[in-house]
């Protein structure tokens, strides 16, 4: 897996269990949804620290919170 399916599996999660559509974290994380959906439907392959942070925010979590997962410790390395 890469980091952008890590990233958007990772977000789809999250606003699945808080039961969160991307118009609500928009909302919560002043992040356009129109950046949400571009995130999660691969226009935007590479968001930048400071959205993931705010849609961290959104999402009740901390940025550690977000990459401490199985998916984020086991990617493969992306430079080869």
């Amino acid at each position: 897996m890469d980091m952008y399916t890590a990233v958007k599996e990772r977000l789809l999660m999250l606003c699945e269990q808080r039961k969160m559509s991307i118009h609500r974290l928009s909302i919560e994380s002043a992040v356009p949804a129109s950046t949400i959906k571009n995130i999660l439907y691969g226009k935007s392959k590479n968001p930048g620290v400071v959205t993931i942070k705010m849609l961290c925010d959104g999402l009740g979590v901390s940025v550690t919170e977000f990459f401490d997962t199985p998916v984020f410790k086991e990617l493969e390395q992306e430079i080869r």
